[in-house]
Order: C-alpha cells, then structure tokens, then sequence
C-alpha cells in the first residue's frame, strides 16, 4: 500500500466492493515484492483512480490500494535468466511508475498479452494524465490572460493620467481664452448687438455639416481600407517590422558592448594599476582593443533609431547611415587585430590571479553566464548583420522609394568595407607571424618587416660544412657532432630564406654567413650529379639538397642542407622551387612589360573578370585567397581538371586541395589521363577558350615588323623531316596549322596559331647558376643555316639578337599569355631564342610540358602515398615520364626535372618504424621503478608519433572511422585508437598493481612528470592518454590516496588537463598547437571530430551534380594540417628496455578488473 497517503477505513472498503463489483478492469496478476524480489499472484480490480488487490477473488478485504493518479505506466522486458534456471513460458511485464518522491514503482506481469495491453490502457486512462495535461495547458492559458489583464490594467492606468493631463490642458486653454476673450472686449468698447439667426436656419445648417463630414469619414474610410489591403501597405508592414527588429537589436548589441566596458574593461583597468596588478595596461589594451569607442558610436546611433521610432510611422534611416558609414571604418583595428587579442588572453589566463579574477567578474548576473571571449566575439558579427538587415530592408523598399539609392549605397559601402577588413586580416596575420618570427632572432631581421613577405614553413635541418667550390669536407661527418654542431632552425619565406642557430635558452640567431638569403640569387639542386668528388648522395642516403646562391657583389658559395627523411625533403624542396619560379617569373614580366603599362602581370590576370566568370557548371565565392583572386566554390570534374591543367594559372592552393580530395569525386587514372592528353595533344585538349584567352591579343600593339608585314619568321625545331631553309626563291616552307573555330569568332576573329618550321642556328640557354646573362656582345649570326629575308637589313637582325626583348615586345602575345609562359618557364633561366618565344605552337608545348611537369613534381614528392599504394598508377606514370624524356624537342631545364620525378618515383623509402612494435627478446625486462621519467617521456613520444604519421591521408576521407567496415576501410586510425587506450590502460594498471598509498601516490606523481614532459615535448597525444587513465572512475575515486599526492603535483594535473581539455572544441589545445613548432604529436580526435562536422554538415555535390569544392577546401586544410604534424619526426634513440614495457599487453588490466582493485583498496563508505 502506498505511503504518505491518508484515508478513511470504511470508504475504502466501501470502494473495494465497488471495485469488486462494477470495477473497470478486474483479473489475476502477478506482482513483485520489493523485499524479496519475488513475485506473488493477487487478485487486482480498478476502479476510477484507484487500484485494489486482495488474497483472492473471494477475499472481501483487501490486500493493498494504489492511487493511480499522475503515474505512468509503460510495458518493460522480460528480465535476462541465467543458464542455471529453469525455463519458463513467455510473460508479459509492464510497471507503473508514480509521480511522488520516494515511491518504488509497482512491477507487475500477466499471462496473456492482450489482457497486458488491457491493464496497461486501463491504468493509462485512470492516471488522468490527458486531465492533467489540458490542466496543465489552461493554468498556463490562465497565466498569460492574467499578465494580459495586469497589462491592460497599466495601459489603462497610463491612459487615465494622459487623460487627468488633458484635462488641466483644457482647463488652462479655457481660462487663456477667457483671458483673450476680456482683453477684445476692453479694445471694443462699442459694439452692436447682432440679430439674432432664425432657429430653421441654425437646424438646416446643423444637419448640412453633419453630411458633410459623414460623406468625408466614409470616402476616407474606404481610401484607408483599399490601402492597407494594398501589397505596398503590406511591404511597408514587413518593411517597419524590419526596422523595428532592427532597433532591438541594436539595443541587445548596445547592451552587450555596456557588458564589455562596465563589466570587464574599466575593471581590469582599474586591476592593472592596483600594487600586484594581474595583468597589465599594455595587455588590457592589446584584449579590449577599441570596444571602448565603439561602444560610444553605437549608443549615439542607438539614439538616433529611436529617435526615428518616435516619428513613427514616417521612418528615415539613410541619413543615420550616411552619419554612421564613415565611423565604421573604426571596426578596421578591432577586425584586424581580435585573433590577437584572444591569444593575448590565453596567455593572460596562465596567471592564476588573473585567472580568478576574470571567473569573478563572469559571475556578474548581468554577464548571464557568458564568457569575456564571447563579448569580444560580437563586434565581428556587427559589420555583416548590418548588411544583411539592409539587403532584407531594400527587398521591402519600393524602387521609387526617397531613401531607395541612400539604402543601396551604404549597402555597397558596407559591403567594400566588409571586403577591406577582410583582407586586412590575411594580411596582418602573415604580418604577425612574421613579427613573432622577428622577435625570436635576437640579431633582428630587417626583412620580415617587409609586408609582402609571406610565410611558406619552417623546421629542422642539418647543415653539411663546406669548403671551398662547394666541395663537403668529411672531417667532421660523424652522426653525433652533426647533428649537435650542423643543426640549424630554418625559415622559408616568398621571397627569403632564414638559416638561425639556437642557443641553450632557446633564442635564435642568424648565421654570420649565408643566415639570410635572398631566393632571386639562388639555384636549387634537389639531387648531386653522380659525377661529383664527393658522393653525398651515397654518402647521406640522398637526404640532401643544395642551394647555389650567386650574390651580385660577393662571391658565389654553396649551402648543404640535410633532411631529416625524404619526405621532408621532398617537401622542403617542392615549397623552395615554387618560390624560385614565381619570382623569376614576376622579374620576367615586370621586364616584358615595363614599357606598356605600370600594372604587374599578375594583377591584370586577376582583374580579367572573364578568367573568374560563373558559368553553369563553375560559381565562384565572393571569398578572395591569398593572391586576392576568388576561389572556386562549386565545379563540375571537367572544370576542376580543365583548371588543374589551365596554363594560365599556378596556384599551390588549389593544386594541393585538388590533390588531397580527388578521390571524393573522381580517380587517379581520370587524372593521370588529363595530364596525359595536356602532353600528347595540347591543342586538342586545351578548350577553346583558355587559347581565346591565353592569345586574346589588341591590333594596337602590334610591332612595327607586323605592321609592315616584314616581321622574320619564327625559328623552331621539330622532330619532323629536315626543315627548308627560308627564302622568297626557296621550295614552299613546310608548316603546321592550327584552326580553332567556336562561336566566338563572330566577334573576336576565328584563332589561327600558325607557325613555320624553320632551322635555327644553335643557341646556349641562359642559367642564374652558371654565369649572368651575356649583355653587350653580340651573338654571332650563322647564315648557312637559312638566309633571311631581303627586305631585312644585317643591321636589324644584329640589334634584335642583342636585344630578345625587343622582339618580344613586338609579338602579339597578351598579358595572361605571357604570364602563363614565364609561369611555364620559370625556374628554368630566360629563353635567348626570342623567336622561340613568339612561335606559339612552341610556346603552348612547352607551357602544357611545363604545367604537366609541375602537378606530377608536387603529385610524387607531396603525395608519394597514392604511388605506394596503387602499383599501377606508378607504372603509368613512369611510362609518361620516360615518354616525356624520349621528347626531341625537351628543353634541358625539362630533361633535368623529368629526371628528378623518375628519381624520386623510382625510389623505394621502406619505412621500418613499425619495427619498434614488433615484440623482441629482451635481456632483461625492465619495471616501472627503474625507469626515468624522462625515458618513459621519450619513448611514448616516439611511439605516438610512430603511430601518428603512418596513417595516410586518404584515410581522413569519408568518415571510414565511423563506418561499420572500419577495420578494413581505416586500419591506421583504428591502429592509432587502439595505440591510444593501451597506453592509458597500461598507466591505470600500473597505478593499480600496488596495494600501499605511498607507493600509488608516487606512481601517480611519477606519471604527471611523464606527461609534463610529454607537453614540454609538444606530445599532446601522449599528455591525453596519461591524464585519462588518472580521471578513470577506478584511480579518481580512491581519495586516500589523491590525499598523499603533493599540491605541486595537482596543480600540475590541473594546467595538463586545461591545456588538452575538449571544451569549446579544443580550444587551448587548438592555440598550443598553433604556436608550437614540430615536431608535435596532436590528439587525433580533435581532427577526426573536425571531419566529421564538415562531412555530416555539408554535401559533397550540389543538386546540380557539381562538386562542392568548398567543402573539399575545408578538408584540405584540416589535412595540411595533420600532415604538417606528420612529416617532422623527433630525433629520439630507440630504448628497447623501455619500449618493451610500454607495449606489453600482458601488464594491462582490462576495465572491470580494476574497478574490482579499486573497490577492495578503498571499499565504498556505507549510505
């Protein structure tokens, strides 16, 4: 019987024959026991709200009584028999769960489960819990009529004092009147007495004034109501509304800057100078910035809206903003520098004082449970709420509007200004990062001051001496004198290239010699000519790379770098190349074009709005990238290839995103193909309009030679027949024709690239590495080879081959052409033939070689996984680049490169890490006692980042982690995973195998300096593992012996678990791991989580069937990222003894067991 309940005896037994007589529901159940847990067979009737049960159906008294009212009840199954019961026929449970505190539900079973269904209905409909519900929801109707009431009642009020003012209004007029009315009366001492009016005349007129003002009230009447039924009546509606959500808004966001100042800024303020200031004025202004002064315009504008909200409903605002667009410009600093101010922030909260402090004031209620970084956050989202309310007011707002133009020019203004601060933004970023780069060179460096400098990375490598004539000197080669002495800190800018010391306190410093050079004066050599004295390719496993730096007023020297692996080589090498290329390719544009115009090359690409138009199967972002060209947002495969292969273009970015995400939309012999055909068949491969473009040509700047029609014919040499030598009497010159023919030609003029095959005479091509270009001699003319044109003097052909840039100034070759041929060329010294240069056949063969040349050199050295893993795809790409060599007409620099891919494909990098996993006999095994800390540190950061580095990218693809197939699809992640709970299972066992406190809290001690260690290592990984087996339920519960851990100790555990903790996605781990260099071994969850987000929240192509490469972007950049981690590898010894102990499985305790342990070391304290 239920407790708590009070009732009378006899109407309860009153009731019970009710029940017993005209019940709703009667019948034989089984109920449990809470005692025994047995189950017992009563006789159970219902009737209305409660339930009885007695012995038997023949008993008169009964047993027990429930009230059913508010309970639920709900069928449950069957509870699971051991193997040792006997089995029995099915039964059919359900329980009856009450709505007071304390009261153990009623568990009941039944034979028959349609007579369950019955019961469990039954006592549904008798808990009145529809009843209760509809009560529920009228109190709650109640409610809201009587703050309906309490708000008519203060109109009301409002409107009987508005009313009482009147009135004292009227009374003061009356008596003005009066006053007015004696006044005439003295100034009029004499005036007649009028007749008085008929009464018939005073009634007709009555009755004519009363029609015509019922006459004018109902014409009105009707105008009123045709207009508010009008669809601009209805505009204006949803137009004032706008403005009205508006104006609350501005007052939440006034309200939130109030917060800002009042709550956090003029009390920290107030902190800074107290006598222990937690933090300073300088890192007070560098947090809050200008939110000060912004907060002031916004209370001024704030004003102005209501002002205008008083004249309602005639509501003007274009001059408000006309007031508020120049002001805007102070949101600039506030934009520019916020990433900043939130990293000035994270580290302010190292300071525990200043910690405390700020939880302090986030307590205030008006701060409503919001953090600082919150605050700072809502000035970034102001600029673009402005311009989508205006975009949503000029939906509303009639053309004809007075304030129509005003509303679209502050949108426009809104708008550039949004464009600005985002690019101010990439642009300080690089600004900053190489200001923090500056700061930690203790001699300075005066050119990352310059703003066009751009970070590319950044590692360790070792510097191999040298001598003289770039010749190694093996004297010191030894590996540990090396790698002490050689180490060096190295820096890769666009356009510079930092060689630094560091010292033992962790500052850096700029080599004396060779420290900063500049990329225009070096020549890279990936790989040693074999026919080198010193061998260093044997020597250092083809780990090496040079760099010739020539200096125009020092003599030339030699500097050896050594990677620490191929891959970071490979990668080193790949980011200096492209440095090298593009800037030898703006020199050589801004020389062919210095004298046409002022504008670089470069920008005219960018500001041709035909390169960057949306078609219907390619749209582009309003979002710029780096090179402040829009980026691709959704594309069909065919454009994203034609893109890939697009000889105007050289964009790592996309190359690097296309890389990674291709196979999300096609496969890697689609694209091997399109590189293919862009090699055999240029012409036929390239659209039609990438040549429209790349040879979009004005008549106006033709040359004097095309004008006369006396220009020379441009020298080529094929693989065809012998070509005839040029003449006006010689045989007709052999040619190849090209004619592209689209409908463009209507207006541009069908394109014609033909081009005659004449013999030239044997010319040296210039490199930056050898010697500088020959100026002021003349270049010997070989007649025999094919006579010139009459009409063309000795003189002319002398002075054009003292000068190629003559003639190339003369060639009718567009800006996007020429910046596509240096882009082909660059890197690969300057063509002396400038009659190479205007034969266009020749120009698209070698910018199409040249662009296949260079997506294959970042495709190997990048992406080598995609050749180890699919062997056919590696055979295809060797036969290409052994087709590419067997080319004729190969230019040395293309020869030299092919030769590179080949080298680098052809090698066979066999990555023994896993080694370490493979369980060897070991001497002696080792304990935990005898280890160091330091050695255990070492080694888990070893083995974590062993772990981590092996797993692929194409394994971040597609969420195969999550899929049920995991193991197959994923087996280096779920490896990682697994790596990941031994570790912490192997630390909780190790806690656990004690059985004193002392001991345990040592252990515990023992293993927070191993992950402190971990983190001074950049070993988050290893830092998350050992503070999650320290949180288990099993060792965070045994407080006695949490009580024998030092303070120093806790207070360590606390900053470990704050820096790897998950709150707000990681975000302290998120800043550690941005100011950290690698090596680093990241949480990989952190990414996978990442991942997941972007995959599930975005498709991959449209409904359109295009693909969404903005998706694909965002996953680039979280597996750039990754593999930044990945390529720089610890210079950590292997320690068998250590690594043995670590990856002994049979010292782990599975979960249940140690749970056991923790029980019986610490028993649980009785309720």
């Amino acid at each position: 019987m239920q407790k708590s309940v009070r009732y009378n005896e006899g109407h309860a037994l009153y009731l019970a024959l009710l029940a017993r007589k005209e019940g709703t529901k009667r019948g034989y159940l089984s109920k449990k026991t809470a005692e025994t847990s047995r189950w017992h067979e009563k006789w159970f009737a219902l009737y209305q709200n409660v339930l009885f049960y007695f012995e038997g159906e023949q008993s008169a008294r009964p047993a027990g009584m429930y009230m059913l009212e508010g309970c639920n009840c709900e069928r449950v199954p069957a509870p699971k028999r051991t193997s040792s019961q006997q089995p029995e026929k099915d039964r059919h449970y359900f329980t009856v769960l009450f709505g007071h505190e304390g009261q153990k539900p009623l568990e009941l079973r039944c034979e028959d489960e349609v007579d369950g269904d019955e019961w469990v209905e039954a006592i549904h409909q008798a808990s009145y819990s529809d009843i209760l519900i509809e009560r529920e929801v009228l109190m709650q109707k109640y409610i809201h009529l009587v703050q309906i009431v309490e708000t008519e009642k203060i109109a009301a009020n409002q409107l009987r004092h508005q009313l009482e003012d009147q009135d004292t209004e009227i009374e003061r007029l009356k008596s003005e009147i009066i006053a007015l009315n004696k006044t005439k009366e003295r100034m009029r001492p004499y005036q007649g007495n009028q007749e008085d009016e008929d009464p018939d005349i005073k009634k007709i007129k009555k009755v004519q004034s009363f029609m015509r003002g019922w006459l004018c009230r109902r014409k009105w009447k009707t105008i009123v109501q045709d207009y508010i039924c009008s669809p601009h009546a209805e505009s204006m509606r949803k137009r004032n509304q706008i403005v009205f959500n508006m104006v609350e808004a501005e007052s939440e966001y006034v309200h939130q800057l109030y917060v800002l100042v009042n709550c956090f800024l003029r009390p920290l303020r107030m902190a800074a100078s107290s006598k222990k200031p937690p933090i300073s004025h300088d890192d007070v202004s560098s947090i809050f910035l200008n939110s000060e002064t912004i907060m002031f315009l916004h209370e001024i504008f704030h004003q102005g809206l209501k002002a205008r909200i008083a004249n309602w409903p005639t509501l003007i605002l274009a001059d408000l903003f006309d007031i508020l667009l120049p002001m805007l410009n102070i949101y600039q600093e506030f934009v520019r520098n916020h990433q900043y101010s939130l990293q000035v922030l994270a580290n302010c909260k190292q300071n525990r004082d200043f910690d405390k402090l700020l939880k302090q004031y986030e307590a205030n209620p008006a701060c409503e449970g919001r953090m600082l970084e919150t605050f700072l956050t809502y000035p970034m989202f102001q600029i673009p709420r402005y311009i989508i309310t205006l975009h949503e007011l000029l939906a509303h707002t009639p053309h004809e509007h007075v304030e129509r133009k005003s509303l679209e020019f502050a949108k426009s203004k809104l708008e550039e200004l949004s464009r600005v601060m985002h690019d101010e933004v990439s642009d300080t970023e690089n600004i900053r990062k190489n200001l923090a780069i500056e700061r930690t060179i203790v001699e300075g460096c005066d050119i990352l001051l310059d703003t066009s400098q751009t970070f590319i990375r950044q590692g360790s490598l070792i510097q191999v001496p040298s001598v003289e004539r770039g010749k190694l000197s093996k004297v010191r080669l030894g590996s540990l004198s090396l790698k002490k002495e050689g180490e060096r800190q190295c820096f890769l800018f666009t356009k510079h290239f930092l060689i630094c010391t560091r010292s033992s306190g962790g500052k850096l410093h700029l080599l004396k010699t060779g420290g900063v050079l500049s990329l225009i004066e070096c020549t890279l050599i990936e790989e040693t000519d074999t026919s080198d004295d010193d061998c260093t390719g044997q020597v250092f496993g083809h780990l090496d790379f040079k760099l010739v730096v020539e200096p125009p007023d020092a003599p030339p020297f030699t500097v050896v770098l050594l990677a620490p692996s191929r891959q970071e080589k490979a990668a080193w090498t790949s980011d200096i190349s492209q440095c090298i290329d593009n800037i030898r390719c703006n020199g050589l544009m801004t020389i062919v074009f210095e004298e046409n115009s002022k504008v670089t090359v470069p920008h005219m690409i960018k500001s041709d709005t035909r390169l960057h138009r949306d078609d219907i199967d390619i749209c582009f972002s309003k979002t710029l990238n780096s090179c402040k060209v829009p980026q691709i947002r959704y594309a069909s495969v065919e454009r994203l290839l034609e893109r890939l292969t697009d000889l105007r273009f050289l964009s790592i970015d996309f190359l690097n995103t296309f890389l990674h995400t291709y196979r999300i939309f096609t496969t890697a012999a689609v694209v091997l193909e399109k590189l293919s055909d862009i090699y055999r068949r240029p012409f036929t491969s390239i659209p039609v309009r990438s040549l429209e473009l790349f040879f979009a040509t004005s008549q106006n700047n033709r040359g004097e030679y095309l004008a006369d029609g006396k220009s020379p014919h441009l020298c080529r040499k094929f693989s065809s027949p012998p070509p005839l030598s040029l003449s006006r009497t010689s045989s007709p010159v052999r040619t190849r024709k090209l004619s592209l023919t689209s409908p463009l030609n209507s207006r541009i003029g069908a394109l014609d690239l033909s081009t005659s095959s004449v013999a030239s005479s044997p010319t040296s091509t210039y490199s930056p590495a050898t010697s500088p270009p020959p100026t002021g001699s003349k270049v010997p003319l070989d007649l025999s080879k094919g006579p010139s044109s009459p009409e063309q003097s000795p003189g002319s052909i002398e002075d054009s081959l003292e000068n190629p840039l003559k003639i190339l100034s003369h060639c009718s070759v567009s800006p996007a052409s020429a910046f596509a041929i240096a882009t082909a060329a660059a890197g690969h010294g300057r063509f002396t033939n400038s009659e190479r240069m205007c034969d266009k056949e020749f120009i698209i063969r070698r910018a199409a070689t040249n662009r296949v040349l260079n997506v294959l050199r970042h495709w190997v050295s990048k992406h080598s996984q995609d050749f180890e893993l699919n062997n056919e795809l590696k055979m295809n790409v060797l036969n290409l680049l052994e087709e590419v060599l067997r080319d004729p007409d190969l230019l040395p620099q293309e020869r030299k490169a092919t030769a590179n891919i080949l080298r680098a494909l052809s090698q066979d990098d066999q990555d023994d890490t896993f080694s370490l996993f493979l369980q060897s006999d070991c001497p002696k095994p080792e304990c935990f006692e005898t280890l160091s800390a330091m050695e255990l540190a070492e080694q888990i950061t070893l083995l974590d980042h062993v772990v981590f580095r092996s797993i692929p990218y194409e394994e971040f693809l597609g969420q195969g982690w999550m899929k049920v197939d995991k193991n197959e699809r994923t087996p280096y992640i779920m490896k990682t995973s697994q790596h990941f709970n031994d570790m912490s299972n192997l630390v909780a066992s190790q806690i656990m195998n004690y059985a004193d406190v002392s001991s345990r809290a040592n252990s515990i001690e023992k293993w927070v300096a191993v992950a402190d260690i971990c983190r001074c290592m950049h070993n988050y990984n290893g830092v998350l593992e050992i503070t999650s087996a320290l949180n288990r339920s099993a060792i965070y519960r045994l407080k006695k012996t949490w009580g024998k851990v030092s303070k120093q100790t806790k207070a360590l555990m606390d900053k470990l678990q704050k820096t790897v903790s998950s709150e707000g996605r990681f975000k302290n781990l998120r800043e550690t791991l941005k100011n950290c260099n690698p090596p680093a071994v990241p949480y990989l969850g952190m990414y996978l989580t990442d991942l997941a987000f972007i995959e599930e929240g975005t498709p991959n192509f449209t409904e359109e069937g295009l693909v969404n490469f903005s998706k694909m972007r965002m996953i680039s950049h979280i597996i750039r990222e990754i593999r930044q981690f990945q390529q720089t590898s610890y210079r950590i010894e292997h320690q068998q003894k250590v690594t043995h102990y670590l990856l002994d499985k049979t010292l782990i305790i599975d979960e249940d067991t140690l749970y056991e342990l923790s029980l019986k070391i610490e028993p649980r304290l009785p309720a």
